[in-house]
């Protein structure tokens, strides 16, 4: 099973073909089974002729020239006449349907006492018994050439039935690469909608039932487009709208006189609010942002995280680093930020920065991979997938509940913006482990060098 394809196309293919061939197969065996019958009565009378006629021709012909009648027979026609012998060794016959069939004609003709076999004494041939006189005496052997009876399957037969056969099976896949090229089409499209991409519209082409398919998934995409453009207006709008009362709101708050402790600590729990606050707006509009609108470029990623590194240590974060020095990958520069900042505001945030690190490698020499780990109280496994989806929390094990609950929804929707994947699994030691993997892609000079090449 493992050498069986995975694909559609040359599966569907692969049964059509062996169920041509099957056919086939069935109607040379029914075709042969009905061929068989009258080609062993027809070998089967021309022995028996031929046995009845030098029969005849011994009987009527003069002693004295029966010797150049047997030498005649056998330089014009090919048969040999030999005496019988009781210690001569005969092979049996065959248990195949013709030679079966013909040995019952030939007994049916020439009596129950004829003895048929395709070797006498190690010699190569068709022989037939038959005696000159009724009781039995005088016996002898009449031998034909093998090849009159031997079934010859010329090459053109051959070339017209694999011309055939080809010919069949040209025109099976082009019919069943009609049905999957749509199809196809179908799963790169979902594909591209599955890593919050709008693709093309499909072309409605094809069967029936293909078109209507490809009709109603054009239809899907688009009612998706235009409700993924409404939520992104409606995030996008309602956190602009809040961004003014709360700006006015801050600056109430600085104005208030800090002379009374109680005040003062009144006043600090504001400011606390109104930034957490801010924050959760800042992750509406991140969500609402289109991270595919953004172009690919040649991005130095060891670069940037160092700059990013840099900047929480310098606000007294204890972050550690791991860095590979990588050569230049096409990706979206602000997302990528956008979605390591995310993990590590998240692991502050429910972690601390205890056995905070930030790590950068090659996974393999295709694939870039981002970790960001800290020494938290982990998730579930079971819980990994319901987190990735918008608004949801965990509370069980986070117990700080500040945020919109967006943060990792919108890194796993960069990651998958970039073909690639995000992940949060248990760290060795205690704690989690955010990782990003995505295909290493080929610097753009680098590809136009590799596309001339």
């Amino acid at each position: 099973m493992k050498l069986w394809p995975h694909s559609l196309l040359w599966r569907t293919f692969l049964l059509v073909a062996l169920l041509m061939l099957l056919s086939v197969l069935a109607w040379f065996a029914i075709f042969r089974l009905y061929q068989e019958e009258p080609r062993a009565r027809q070998i089967a009378q021309l022995m028996i002729s031929v046995v009845n006629l030098t029969r005849s021709a011994i009987i009527n012909a003069a002693p004295e020239h029966r010797r150049e009648l047997l030498r005649d027979l056998s330089d014009r026609e090919g048969i040999h006449i030999y005496p019988y012998e009781s210690d001569e060794s005969i092979a049996p016959l065959d248990n195949e349907f013709i030679l079966r069939r013909v040995k019952a004609h030939l007994l049916d003709e020439l009596g129950p006492q004829t003895q048929f076999t395709l070797e006498r004494n190690g010699e190569h041939a068709v022989f037939i018994s038959f005696a000159i006189d009724e009781e039995g005496d005088n016996e002898y052997w009449v031998a034909l050439p093998r090849e009159r009876i031997e079934h010859i399957l010329h090459r053109q037969w051959l070339g017209w039935g694999l011309a055939a056969i080809l010919l069949s099976l040209g025109g099976a896949y082009l019919i069943v690469f009609r049905v999957t090229r749509p199809l196809r089409a179908l799963a790169q499209a979902a594909r591209q909608i599955g890593r919050g991409r709008q693709p093309a519209p499909l072309a409605e082409t094809g069967p029936g039932e293909i078109i209507d398919v490809t009709r109603a998934f054009n239809q899907m995409s688009a009612d998706l487009s235009r409700l993924d453009s409404d939520r992104a207006l409606i995030l996008a709008g309602i956190s602009h709208d809040l961004r003014t009362p709360l700006t006015r709101l801050r600056m109430g708050i600085e104005m208030i006189s800090a002379d009374d402790p109680a005040a003062q600590d009144t006043r600090d729990g504001m400011i606390a609010d109104v930034e957490e606050m801010d924050q959760t707006i800042n992750q509406f509009l991140d969500f609402a942002r289109e991270t595919g609108n953004e172009p690919l470029q040649e991005t130095d990623l060891t670069a940037l995280l160092n700059d990013l590194a840099n900047q929480y240590k310098r606000r007294g974060t204890a972050l550690e680093t791991a860095f590979e020095l990588l050569p230049p990958c096409l990706v979206r520069t602000q997302a990528i930020r956008r979605a390591v900042t995310n993990l590590i505001d998240n692991a502050l945030r429910h972690a601390g920065s205890d056995g905070l690190s930030l790590a950068l490698r090659l996974d393999d020499p295709q694939h870039v991979v981002i970790e960001v780990n800290d020494r938290g109280p982990g998730i579930s496994p079971a819980e990994v997938e319901r987190l990735k989806l918008p608004f949801t929390r965990l509370e069980s094990a986070r117990s700080n509940t500040a945020g919109a609950g967006l943060g990792l929804a919108i890194v796993d929707r960069i990651a998958r913006s970039h073909n690639g994947s995000f992940q949060l699994l248990p760290r060795p030691g205690g704690g989690l482990t955010a990782r990003i993997v995505m295909p290493k892609a080929k610097p753009y000079a680098e590809e136009t060098a590799t596309l001339q090449a």
